[in-house]
């Protein structure tokens, strides 16, 4: 029998040791499932200057977002931060369990951009207030940016940017032409974060108020070859569907609402999970449709 060769033990443990580290250094983390939804002037009784939202209509839109049970859920039109409050506790009566709230008081009284979550919020960097010209008078992005940081896991952050860009009722400055200066607005926020780190696990979501061919929308997403362009992720329903919105008085149905991914975060997101709700209570719910997507983090931290 041939000798065994001296520090073959020591070697081999040496080669365990390499296969080990090669594995964790990128540990995946549980699947997550990340939701945008415009609820649709969520307001409780009581509210000045607007309509109630009324309790069939809040109770469908926590039956939507429980149907999906997202572990964070990114929220455009909520009202007071009690109604915020309002719809956690509705989705965990239904079993969705998101303790952690961020708000976000902007310009618009009614309207504001809110995020529920399963994680800890690790770090808030919203800007309620975003001031900016236009044609020589004073304006404000409406709602302001959403943006915080939570912790997946003590060696994993997601950075996420909610928005709802202007509406289209008409304004005297011109609806149009002050969505576009919030989405420049908002494009400059981006490139300062991928600026200081492009390796960030970027998230950008929301109601854009734009179909994907406008100019808002493209001013969001960057150049496509760019270092900090963003990737949308082409969400449907099981049936095939792409709209988000359903205008009322237009019968109109429109996909203006998004999920964007930096280069950083796309390879993280589970190939064909961009969805649509089709909850039958989704027009009770929200003239909106939730859509949302899955994420398997790699940890890179090892």
């Amino acid at each position: 029998q041939k000798p065994a060769r001296p520090g073959g033990h020591f070697f081999a443990l040496i080669l365990a040791w390499l296969s080990l580290v090669s594995a964790t250094a990128t540990a995946k983390l549980p699947e997550i499932v990340v939701a945008s939804y415009n609820v649709e002037n969520y307001h409780l009784e009581g509210s000045p200057r607007v309509r109630t939202k009324t309790t069939a209509s809040r109770d469908a839109v926590a039956d939507v977002a429980a149907e999906v049970h997202p572990d964070i859920l990114g929220l455009c039109e909520m009202g007071s931060i009690e109604a915020l409050k309002d719809l956690q506790e509705r989705l965990k009566l239904r079993t969705l369990d998101l303790p952690f709230i961020h708000y976000v008081n902007g310009p618009d009284p009614d309207r504001h951009l809110a995020l529920l979550s399963r994680f800890p919020i690790h770090r808030q960097q919203s800007l309620a207030n975003v001031p900016f010209q236009l044609n020589g008078m004073p304006e404000h992005v409406r709602r302001g940016f959403l943006d915080v940081t939570v912790e997946i896991s003590p060696t994993y952050q997601l950075r996420l940017i909610g928005v709802h860009l202007k509406s289209k009722l008409a304004s005297p400055s011109g609806e149009a032409l002050l969505r576009r200066m919030e989405a420049q607005l908002l494009r400059q926020h981006i490139d300062q974060i991928l600026a200081q780190n492009p390796t960030v696990n970027l998230l950008v979501y929301g109601d854009f108020n734009d179909t994907k061919d406008e100019s808002s929308v493209r001013a969001v997403l960057g150049a496509r070859d760019s270092l900090y362009g963003l990737s949308d992720l082409p969400a449907q329903d099981p049936g095939g569907d792409r709209w988000t919105y359903y205008r009322f008085f237009t019968d109109v149905y429109e996909r203006i609402d998004f999920l964007m991914v930096n280069r950083a975060l796309r390879p993280e997101v589970v190939f064909g999970s961009a969805r649509i709700s089709q909850s039958p209570q989704w027009r009770k719910a929200s003239d909106h449709r939730l859509l949302y997507a899955s994420l398997i983090p790699v940890d890179k931290a090892f």
